[in-house]
């Protein structure tokens, strides 16, 4: 995987909004995923990319958004996953990691040419920025068990969408090797 890299979506959260109690319990699954593929990628020089939202909090860089996460009831599931402070950061205001976000630039100077995308939430941002990455020819693989929903009926939908319509690789968090 020498042209791959590690997206990891949303992450950096205060679990502090109106669906957050749906959102937690599959946070709480694919945290301990998340947190080994991050490490995996790390150790083999794969490089690790957090593109969070800014929660519209414009003034905000991602060491506020670190320490307000951080500080919050659900710092632990923030911990496992936090950023190094060499960490690749992008701040994102909408669902898409790409859309108005340098992630397009950065990748290409990266010369990666496929992305592994993992984080919050599968049925939003996740299969928003997959279709994004799949529009800009990239390859995309999504770690089914290394992402986390809201809704379990529209987390299935939106990963049978991007296997089916986008040719996304949807397989376990264990299966990827880098």
């Amino acid at each position: 995987m020498e042209h791959s890299a590690l997206i990891v979506i949303d992450m950096i959260n205060t679990y502090d909004h109106a669906d957050a109690h749906l959102l937690v319990p599959s946070a709480r699954e694919a945290v301990p995923r998340i947190a080994r593929l991050i490490g995996e990628a790390r150790s083999h020089e794969v490089p690790v990319i957090y593109v969070n939202d800014n929660f519209g909090e414009w003034r905000s860089h991602h060491g506020e958004i670190l320490e307000t996460a951080l500080a919050g009831p659900h710092a632990d599931l923030v911990e496992p996953v936090r950023p190094t402070g060499d960490s690749l950061f992008v701040i994102k205001a909408r669902h898409s990691i790409f859309y108005e976000t340098p992630l397009s630039y950065l990748l290409s100077q990266l010369n990666a040419d496929h992305v592994i995308l993992c984080g919050q939430v599968t049925e939003q941002c996740v299969l928003y920025s997959a279709l994004d990455a799949h529009i800009r020819h990239l390859r995309v693989t999504v770690p089914k068990d290394a992402v986390a929903h809201i809704h379990p009926d529209l987390a299935d939908a939106a990963l049978q969408l991007m296997e089916r319509n986008m040719g996304v690789a949807v397989r376990s968090a264990a299966s990827i090797e880098f």
